[in-house]
């Protein structure tokens, strides 16, 4: 189960599983905005404040995120807090 605000597992899961050939146009612009969100959420909230669950969820899909968007080691949440001034 996921922390409260965050994206549900089996929601996350079942969107992976399913192609994009099969979604509509809606669920494809609903997934991107809550996929979105869940991100910065992420990136916020520190990981000491994490379920152990969301923690290696959340570690697991910020690798893959750098893998797959060039090798960034910086996340969503860095960067915003990085442009609203609020990194350490």
């Amino acid at each position: 189960m996921s922390d409260p605000g965050r994206k549900d597992f089996s929601t996350k899961a079942r969107e992976e599983i399913t192609p994009d050939s099969t979604k509509s146009t809606q669920d494809k612009v609903k997934e991107t905005f809550t996929d979105t969100t869940d991100r910065l959420a992420r990136g916020i909230q520190s990981d000491e404040s994490k379920s152990t669950g969301q923690g290696t969820f959340d570690k697991t899909q910020r690798a893959s995120d750098r893998e797959g968007h060039g090798g960034t080691t910086q996340s969503v949440g860095d960067k915003v807090k990085g442009t609203l001034g609020l990194n350490k």
